[in-house]
């Protein structure tokens, strides 16, 4: 009996290594391909191109005014950062210090936007900025953005600030300092390290959020992912050479964004201060 749960156990092991290793290499597979794609000349029934260029870059850059594309993608994303940190701190501090009737279901509701598909309330959400003039703009993109960013940093916040004993605030508070103070001096320095870790995450999320922007934007308020897409989908004649190479230049902007956030933040820590703090 021993025996066979062993051997169960070897066999459902190498399968899910068989599988995990068979996904990352087609995930490789279909990166290295556009990658070779966006340096390559010609490339018609041969595993590499017949030549190298890197003028699919400078062709793509002029031809889909990247450079506007990025300054609209980094300035959506930077003002999410910063308005999803103001406002889910704050939401996130009182969620984690205060009581009150119905708190289980107010946490529900901010769960909603992380669960379900963003298409399913995009299409409402875009309805009533469209009607309120707000969408097509760069504020309509941001708010959009917003929904669920803001529920993100508050879920990742609320374990950090419960692990702050209370009684450090106290003993500020009986020493003098108002809230201002207190929050300057005491909380921020405590609270850095997961703010930083929230926002950078949520950078990365409006990075490669595309439903929600694509719903909303126009066309002076494109993010990078939604200008990639009308470039292969709109209609006219585009080299794919140079598409591909819009989508190399995409892909490293979110990949160095995320590099950066993993240098902050450990999903797995996250997941066992969540862990410990309800099992306390």
């Amino acid at each position: 009996m021993i025996h066979d749960r062993s051997l169960w156990s070897r066999l459902w092991s190498t399968a899910v290594w068989v599988v995990t290793g068979f996904f990352v290499i087609n995930l490789l597979a279909l990166i290295a391909s556009v990658v070779v794609s966006s340096f390559g000349t010609r490339w018609l029934g041969t595993w590499l191109p017949v030549a190298w260029t890197s003028k699919w870059y400078a062709a793509s850059w002029g031809e889909f005014d990247l450079g506007e594309v990025l300054i609209v993608t980094f300035e959506v994303a930077f003002l999410v950062v910063a308005l999803s940190g103001l406002l889910g701190v704050t939401a996130a501090y009182a969620l984690a210090r205060r009581d009150f009737p119905g708190k289980r279901a107010l946490m529900l509701l901010f769960l909603l936007p992380m669960l379900v598909p963003p298409i399913t309330f995009g299409i409402p959400l875009a309805t009533v900025l469209y009607r309120t003039g707000v969408a097509g703009s760069m504020a309509g993109v941001v708010l959009a953005n917003l929904v669920p960013a803001v529920p993100f940093v508050i879920l990742v916040m609320i374990p950090f600030i419960e692990q702050i004993d209370p009684r450090i605030e106290a003993a500020a508070r009986v020493f003098g300092a108002d809230t201002f103070k207190l929050f300057r001096h005491v909380l921020l320095p405590l609270f850095t390290p997961a703010i930083l870790a929230a926002l950078l995450l949520v950078l990365v999320r409006t990075l490669a959020q595309f439903e929600l922007t694509f719903l909303v934007s126009g066309p002076t308020s494109q993010t990078l992912v939604v200008a990639l897409y009308y470039a292969v989908f709109a209609s006219g004649v585009r080299a794919v050479q140079s598409i591909d190479a819009m989508a190399v230049v995409y892909m490293i902007s979110v990949l160095i964004w995320l590099v950066v956030a993993l240098r902050f933040v450990n999903p797995t820590q996250i997941v066992s201060r969540a862990k410990r703090q309800q099992a306390s």
